[in-house]
């Protein structure tokens, strides 16, 4: 039988100017998302949809969770195979359309990791394990679009 797991999170509007939804330009899009007692993350929409540029948006946070889950399955899989990985960074990048309505999807999400490692004879082996990562990863296996990884090795 399958494990479960169950999160949690809370949204709350912050950004009622006095007359709440009255119009589309009557209020503000700025929000709090709350993931724990001590954690959290003021949001807003992109910039184009009105939002504040200075707070996450929903379409950043999609990729954050896209990006820090392949890092984190990538992680332990080169401490299972005695990888030793010594830095990680990632610019990931989401490709979305939105439509004459207003609705929108994304197309696509590409991951362009670069990572360190100990030994540069580990390269073949860790980039089989970006694949690994990718087929494992929670996040990128509930999307109903593509996410592609193209890994770069330094030593």
């Amino acid at each position: 039988m399958p494990e479960t797991h169950h999160y949690t999170a809370q949204i709350k509007w912050t950004g009622n100017k006095g007359s709440g939804t009255s119009a589309y330009g009557a209020y503000e899009r700025d929000h709090e998302i709350t993931l724990g007692p001590e954690l959290m993350i003021p949001g807003s929409s992109d910039p184009s949809f009105r939002g504040d540029a200075i707070r996450a948006n929903p379409e950043q946070l999609l990729l954050a969770s896209i990006s820090s889950c392949h890092m984190l399955w990538f992680l332990h899989l080169c401490a299972d195979a005695g990888i030793i990985v010594l830095a990680y960074e990632d610019e990931v990048r989401g490709f979305m359309s939105v439509d004459a309505t207003g609705a929108g999807r994304f197309e696509r999400v590409d991951l362009a990791p670069r990572v360190e490692l100990q030994h540069r004879g580990d390269e073949a082996r860790a980039n089989d394990l970006h694949t690994q990562a990718h087929d494992k990863c929670f996040i990128a296996n509930s999307v109903n679009f593509p996410v592609h990884v193209a890994g770069q090795f330094t030593q």
